[in-house]
């Protein structure tokens, strides 16, 4: 796997793949600091462009780079460390089984470029006509931008296609015919491509003849520099005339006879071209950028070189000195130092060496360094360090370090072999041949330029110290070795705690800049290892984050380049060290780039040093892609990596000095669970040092230290347990009493100085419960002892004061758990007799008061204490069963005063079940003790009376985490009976049961529809035995077949209505079906809607012409509209739904019969419910259902007519234009309402006049439709009957 560099191509070839240097070389970014300042650059990527070849020059493109920026998921898992950004830097989403979304491109997908036809069919369509229309022109771009960016990962690809795509534009532009508007679009096109494939390459292709030169700068000086729309124009011209002005004649001989007709003297072409550059580089948009490119190729010509050189210095230095500090100004200044750059990178030494001094001289009294501006800072370290390159000689330190052979397969066989043996590496540490150094001074501004550059490695942002770092190494690598020796020492004063992070970052790119040149000599390893080192877990911490990610991504970045530039014999004295501190860095750093970028560094000393311990193994668990999971990490491959004997005790040194006490409560917590599970690979060091190390620390001053010092005795205790327990020993064999008082003593001290109150009381009291927890389960011999009491105590007072020291949810729960296992643990171990039993005056005691804490006034002490007593071991409920159940049923009733208690009710529910499968089934068994025939329909009805809660508060539907609690109780209740005690399911306990889930699964929240499903579909199918008096089970098989249990998908409707909508036809199940779909038909989610109402219109035409079936199902519709007749939840979708079913002919087999009891109920029924409403919503909906009913012949239809007539004068202007509107789309759809004499005049009526204004105006205009429709006038009702009118 060796490297071929080839540098006129700049690309890198390993293997058989070809990639280009930026996307081989991840290295080529470091990680972004905190500063934020990569927005701030301008192209798509934000990296500077660095070669590929280790220690050579690089280049940069200003502004960052562009077309092969983005780097594929292949390079970066092979070698190349992941981008960071300060936005994403400490936020990590791999807790649980996800871990955080990768967010890598897939790459290398691409083989060809594809779309090549569409691309030369879109291109040749450019001359078409209408191709410059502003729309289609529009539509063509966006299709280009599209197809063009799918390769900005393998510009390569489109290399072929470039000359011909080139072609057909250039001829656009050529054609003198062509609008205007067409040729800025061929250059937009032009610019999209080269901000792919990159400008450097592409510019290769453009045409550069002779003739080509005057036609280019005749269309650039017809260019507007103040047109935005056509920049890529300008940009695109102006590369076009660096590659003309190339041409080798001299500028004059182009100018031919330069007098024009008139006599007067004609611009010369050079100065022409000079004029366009100067008046681009003041410019605000891209073309700044090309102007400096052009600056760079054409100043640096012989001839103009000779003629204008020095003029033109002398302008750019002037406009860098008056330049103001606005925003023009900034702009300027930018022009000025990219064209300086250029300039000095381009041109020959000997023509700029005598400018330098001058253009240094400029810089300091300009004060770049101080700029709040990021672009201008790094422009200006880019040309410091191409000054410093201009005062020194272009000579390759000849005392450099070379390496030698780097082939990684040669690595890999001479892995292990001495050093004698090696005889293709070739070291060159300190040649002394006689011509070494050719003695030469060095230029007093070089200190001057050093000095600046070293500065640059603490700017704020990290594009400005990536760039000073560069120029580090490419200053010290011209420097004679006594000074390079002491610049590298000024970079490792830079690793002091008193300097910030930013000092640390820059620091460790210039180490690994220096390292990788070979200018970073062996004997100055034992001086920057340790820093290294340090660095690798550098983290500080400020305000409720903290900084340092950075620094440790660039700490891997070194030892990256370190491996590639080091014999392994240099680096063997170190391998130990850097390799566990590497292991450490790829497992236990919170930052997930950190993890992957020490992974990779590892991955790379294994092959080119060969001389990491067990690399392959380690490798294979830890890849790049394993360490994504920070969760994984910790609690999985740790455990791994630690059974290797180098790294255990590193690895268990870190978290205990490291991670223990980290800023991060996640991380302490994933810190305490890995010392769980190292505990066994070093048992003694655990109890004998570690243990002792954390139990001072425990009540310590320090709130995040005290934190994870009790977790982690905790978790380490547990674990010296278990090995106990396996060894049959005792665990006091592992706990001496030192340590045994010394845990006793944490919550004693905790108490005594307060630490349970306030913030810290937030962290601290989970974090003892989870002590007390673990104490219980280790079985420490404390039965009896006084600390067990004043353990009870803070269960107590904290299940007593959550909602103090809570806010949300996840925090209530994580609290709540703690506590909760807690006190089960310690009810398990010490309130225990030796007969099983429990201590009756603990019991009494205990019980007693939890349940009457049920009926505080504070929701989450409710919680707290349901969850209690449904965690309390069997021997605690021994005769207290009763008052428990009762107690928690309590709770589950809704009363005045505590409606919005739905948390408190949905944890009673949990409770009750817990307490069910605790107690166990026993027919004939004590109330007292089990669950038996006298209390097993109690608890039925407790559950399912709680399927009807539907509270709502200003969080929404609160009532459904009641019913969806209920629900999981019920299933576990159920299949608990089914299993033991089966003939306790009474037939009608399980008709409700089903029937309501069945309401539930066709109810209109996703969520709760799934559940509700899923738990249906369980006791359905259950086998094991199955559920006896299950409603139609032959039936229910057939329309939810077993093999859909698991495939069916209830949160989509299109899935879950349509099997649903089936159980209508089943009478036990047909009311509470009906129900349910009311509410999602007459829902508000589109989708929802649309599938249940289409799945009910469906149903309905099975049953169309079945007079009998339509009866039924008319009479439950009946009964359900008036069984919740004021109730808004369903009476407003009931009236949405019956307009639906009327708008669809649902009930045409009974609009024949006047007599029908149907459509007269349903009159009543809507009348009633909007009787006295001001609900707009509700009374829009029964407008709808009015006009659908008119359908019906006979005295309906009159009553229905007075009832719209009766709504036109409605209180609310919205109701009578709506009354209005619809009663005249009504008469347009049923013209035999009303006579056709008259219908024209009431059409009129109704359209023309203004429903908005008075009432006695609009009852006047009513009473006259009441004349020409025939209906009688609605009469104002006297004050003793209060009505709308």
């Amino acid at each position: 796997m060796a490297f071929v560099v080839n540098d006129h191509k700049n690309v890198v070839v390993l293997s058989d793949r070809v990639y280009h240097a930026q996307a081989t070389l991840r290295w080529s970014l470091p990680l972004a600091s905190s500063g934020g300042a990569v927005s701030e650059t301008r192209s798509h990527s934000f990296c500077p462009r660095v070669s590929a070849v280790p220690g050579g020059e690089g280049s940069e493109t200003p502004g960052g780079c562009q077309g092969s920026g983005r780097r594929s998921a292949a390079n970066w898992r092979r070698m190349a460390f992941s981008e960071s950004r300060p936005e994403a830097a400490e936020v990590e989403q791999d807790e649980g089984a996800g871990g955080e979304p990768d967010l890598i491109a897939k790459a290398n997908s691409l083989q060809t470029f594809s779309e090549s036809e569409e691309v030369r069919s879109l291109l040749l369509g450019l001359g078409s006509a209408g191709a410059a229309e502003p729309a289609h022109s529009e539509i063509i771009s966006q299709k280009f931008t599209v197809i063009m960016d799918k390769y900005q990962e393998q510009p390569h690809l489109l290399d072929p296609h470039l000359e011909w795509m080139l072609n057909i534009l250039l001829e656009i532009v050529r054609n003198e015919h062509s609008p205007s508007s067409l040729v800025h679009l061929a250059f937009k096109f032009l610019y999209l491509i080269s901000k792919v494939r990159g400008y450097k390459y592409f510019l290769r292709l453009f045409p550069h003849e002779v003739v080509d030169l005057q036609p280019v700068l005749n269309l650039l000086s017809q260019q507007d520099p103040k047109d935005c729309d056509t920049w890529e124009t300008r940009y695109i011209l102006l590369l076009w005339l660096s590659m003309t002005c190339l041409l080798p004649f001299d500028m004059a001989r182009l100018d031919g006879n330069n007098s024009t007709q008139a006599g007067q003297s004609r611009t010369p072409t050079m100065d022409r071209i000079l004029n366009v550059a100067k008046s681009y580089l003041t410019v605000s948009d891209k073309a700044r950028d090309a102007a400096a490119v052009l600056v760079s190729k054409f100043v640096t010509r012989p001839d103009v070189k000779e003629k204008r050189l020095p003029d033109f210095l002398d302008w750019v230095l002037t406009s860098l000195s008056k330049a103001s500090q606005t925003m023009e100004g900034m702009v300027v200044i930018d022009g000025m130092l990219q064209a300086l750059a250029q300039l000095f990178k381009h041109g020959k030494r000997d023509d700029f060496l005598p400018f330098a001094p001058t253009v240094l001289k400029c810089l300091d009294e300009r004060n770049i360094p101080e700029c709040n501006h990021t672009i201008l800072r790094k422009l200006g370290i880019k040309l410091i360090q191409r000054l410093g390159l201009t005062f020194l000689k272009p000579k390759i330190a000849k005392w450099r370090y070379q390496r030698g052979s780097r082939s990684l397969a040669l690595n890999l066989q001479m892995a292990g072999q001495a050093a004698s043996s090696i005889s293709s590496i070739q070291k060159m540490e300190s040649r002394t041949d006689d011509d070494d150094d050719d003695e030469y001074d060095i230029p007093g501004e070089i200190e001057n330029i050093v000095e600046q550059l070293l500065f640059g490695l603490k700017d704020k942002d990290t594009i400005v110290r990536w760039s000073a770092a560069k120029g580090i190494g490419r200053v010290t690598g011209r420097l004679p070795k006594e000074l390079a020796d002491d610049v590298v020492g000024s970079v490792l004063e830079y690793f002091s705690f008193q300097e910030t992070d930013t000092a640390w970052h820059g620091g460790c790119l210039a180490l690994a800049e220096l390292g990788r040149r070979g200018l970073l000599l062996p004997s100055r390893l034992p001086d920057v290892v340790p820093v290294i080192l340090k660095a690798l877990t550098f983290d500080e911490k400020r305000g409720a984050c903290s900084v340092g990610s950075n620094v440790r991504d660039a700490a891997c970045y070194v030892c990256w380049a370190f491996a590639r530039a080091y014999d392994p014999q240099e680096m063997k004295p170190f391998v130990n060290q850097i390799a566990s501190s590497l292991v450490i860095t790829a497992v236990f750093d919170r930052n997930v780039n950190c993890r992957r970028a020490a992974s990779a560094a590892f991955q790379e000393n294994v092959g080119r040093q060969g001389t990491f311990p067990h690399g392959i193994e380690i490798l294979t668990a830890a890849d790049y892609f394993a360490v994504g999971n920070r969760t994984k990490c910790f609690l999985n491959i740790s455990i791994y990596i630690v059974g290797f004997p180098e790294y255990t005790q590193p690895l268990i040194d870190h978290l205990i000095q490291k991670k223990f006490n980290h800023w991060d409560c996640a991380i302490r917590e994933l810190t305490a669970k890995t010392l769980h599970n190292l505990t066994p690979h070093a048992p003694e060091y655990m109890a004998n040092i570690a243990l002792p190390r954390l139990l001072p620390l425990a009540t310590g001053i320090d709130l995040n230290t005290r934190h994870g010092a009790v977790l982690a005795c905790a978790e380490i205790v547990y674990a010296l347990y278990k090995m106990a327990v396996e060894n049959n020993r005792p665990v006091t064999d592992y706990i001496n009493e030192n340590t045994l008082e010394s845990l006793k003593n944490i919550h004693r001290k905790l108490y005594n100085c307060q630490l349970y109150r306030g913030f810290g009381g937030a962290f601290m009291r989970p974090a003892v419960c989870c002590f007390i927890e673990r104490m219980s389960l280790s079985k420490l011999p404390l039965k009896n002892d006084p600390i067990i009491g004043e353990w009870q105590w803070l269960i107590d007072d904290s299940l007593k004061s959550i909602h103090h020291f809570t806010s949300t949810t996840k925090q209530k729960t994580k609290f709540q758990d703690a506590v909760i296992s807690a006190l089960t643990a310690l009810c398990n171990e010490y309130y225990q007799t030796a007969q099983g039993t429990a201590d009756p005056e603990v019991q009494n005691k205990l019980v007693d008061k939890y349940i009457s804490e049920l009926q505080r006034s504070e929701e989450m002490t409710r919680c707290g204490y349901s969850l209690a007593l449904g965690a309390l071991p069997k021997f605690m409920l021994n005769g207290k069963l009763h008052q428990v159940l009762e107690g928690l049923q309590r709770v589950t009733w809704i009363t005045v005063k505590d409606t919005t208690f739905a948390e408190a009710r949905r944890d009673a529910l949990k409770a009750i079940a817990q307490v069910c499968k605790t107690v166990g089934v026993h027919e004939g068994g004590p109330c007292d003790q089990v669950i038996c025939r006298s209390n097993v329909s109690q608890i039925y009805n407790s559950l399912l009376d709680c399927l009807n809660d539907y509270t709502t508060d200003s969080r929404g539907d609160i009532g459904a985490w009641v019913r969806e609690a209920a629900m999981t109780s019920l299933m576990e209740l159920t299949i608990l009976l089914v299993q033991t005690q089966p003939q306790l399911i009474s037939p009608d306990n399980c008709r409700q049961m089903m029937c309501y889930l069945a309401q539930l699964s066709a109810e209109k929240i996703d969520r709760f529809r799934a559940h509700a499903g899923s738990v249906f579909l369980r006791i359905l199918h259950f086998d094991n035995p199955v559920v006896p008096h299950v409603p139609h089970r032959e039936e229910l098989e057939n329309i939810f077949p077993r093999s859909e249990f698991e495939t069916l998908n209830w949160s989509a409707p299109s899935q879950a209505f349509p099997p649903i909508t089936k159980l209508l036809g089943l009478p036990t199940y047909q009311y509470r079906v009906l129900l349910g779909l009311t509410v999602s038909v007459g829902g508000l989610t589109e989708s929802t809607v649309r599938y249940s109402a289409q799945s009910l219109f469906d149903y309905l035409k099975t049953i169309h012409n079945d007079l009998e079936a339509m009866n039924k199902f008319c009479r439950v519709l009946i009964q359900i509209f008036k069984d919740n007749i004021h109730n808004d939840r369903v009476s407003i979708p009931m009236l949405k739904m019956l307009d639906q079913m009327l708008a669809n002919g649902c009930f045409d087999i009974f609009i024949g019969d006047e007599s029908h009891f149907y459509a007269k109920e349903l009159l009543t029924l809507c009348k009633e419910e909007i009787r006295k409403s001001k609900d707009v919503q509700k009374l829009r909906a029964s407008i709808s259902v009015f006009c659908g009913l008119i359908q019906f012949q006979g005295e309906i239809r009159k009553n229905v007519l007075f009832q719209l007539l009766l709504l036109l004068c409605y209180p609310f202007p919205t109701i009578r234009k709506t009354t209005a509107s619809q009663l005249y789309e009504m008469l347009l759809t049923y013209d035999d309402v009303i006579d056709a004499e008259v219908l024209d005049e009431v059409m009129a009526s109704l359209s023309d006049n203004n429903w908005d204004v008075d009432l006695p105006t609009v009852r006047a205009q009513r009473n006259h439709l009441c004349d020409l429709m025939g209906v009688p006038k609605p009469v104002i009702a006297t004050k003793q009957h209060t009505g709308v009118l």
